[in-house]
């Protein structure tokens, strides 16, 4: 297909935000591109407002159902501008002939580096800290040291590797339970494989890389915190869904657990009146993981190229 009579909607929000070349290479090569200038992920409704005369769309983390896609007319492909995909109806896609693609690896350095400092901020009480010693106060805060305590890793895909490699140099116990662990990396870096039932009980940190599917919906319910070593905290830069969030309060507010750090929710931004932002031990970003130059550039391009690709008629 002729690139220049190709119409593109561009809706991922920190698409070219460090590198304008990707708008600058994308408008030289299609007819016409349109972006969302809402600054946010896009309901369906609107995504199916402006589907009608598109043949490639970049997508943020917008709701791509059914009701979406019935006014693609034209739509060839959905570059998921990410790893995941569960936001977009895949079995609706596929009925349509709608390539749908992600950029898997893309972001799994900067999510990676966002989870050791969260895991260090609850160990050394960081945020805490700093809020006193800027206020006035110089509270005398012990912390936990990483040295010899165990960390468990939920999850050895690309993301939890890169966990795993940073981690290497604090000289703590790295666990691992994943079904279909990469064994010669796990020997590699240090890492012990263990059962689920042994990751729970012995971390004194634990940390989410799972992607969210039926199976690993609201994983992390009453039965598994309860299982987990008393005092441990929970890091989650995953998917909010993977936690039942109402059993994950009740955690916090017994003293079973002794902090949480979530960069994610199911629903976002939560609600102000999300008891879990009432907590003083929960420490919450905005689903900022992804949010470096380095990964916004790399799903950008390999987004764009995904996009472009199709739409010539090549193999992504």
């Amino acid at each position: 297909m002729d690139l220049k009579l190709c119409h593109v909607l561009v809706t991922a929000t920190s698409y070219g935000k460090t590198d304008d070349r990707l708008f600058t290479e994308l408008e030289g090569q299609v007819g016409k591109v349109v972006y969302n200038t809402t600054g946010k992920p896009l309901p369906a409704a609107e995504v199916a407002r402006l589907l009608p005369g598109m043949d490639g769309y970049i997508a943020g983390l917008d709701v791509i159902n059914r009701q979406a896609l019935a006014t693609a007319d034209r739509l060839k492909v959905i570059a998921r501008y990410g790893v995941g995909v569960d936001n977009i109806d895949l079995a609706a896609a596929s009925e349509r002939g709608i390539r749908v693609t992600n950029t898997p690896g893309a972001n799994s350095i900067s999510v990676a580096e966002l989870t050791v400092g969260l895991i260090l901020s609850l160990a050394r009480k960081i945020p805490e800290s700093a809020a006193a010693a800027r206020t006035g106060g110089w509270p005398r805060t012990t912390g936990l040291s990483l040295e010899g305590k165990t960390v468990g890793l939920l999850g050895l895909g690309a993301i939890g590797k890169q966990v795993a490699r940073r981690l290497g140099g604090f000289d703590c116990h790295l666990i691992c339970f994943d079904p279909v662990a990469d064994k010669k990396f796990a020997s590699q870096n240090n890492v012990t494989l263990v059962s689920m039932e042994e990751l729970i009980t012995e971390a004194d940190f634990l940390s989410l890389h799972l992607p969210l599917l039926p199976e690993t919906r609201n994983l992390v319910n009453a039965t598994f915190l309860q299982g987990m070593k008393k005092g441990a905290f929970l890091v989650n830069t995953a998917r909010g869904e993977l936690i039942d969030e109402s059993a994950l309060v009740e955690a916090l507010q017994n003293n079973h657990l002794a902090g949480a750090a979530l960069d994610v929710f199911p629903k976002e931004p939560p609600e102000p009146t999300n008891p879990l932002l009432q907590l003083p031990q929960v420490l919450v970003t905005p689903h900022c993981a992804s949010h470096t130059d380095g990964a916004q550039n790399a799903m950008g391009w390999m987004a764009l190229r995904s996009c472009l690709d199709v739409l010539r008629g090549d193999v992504p």
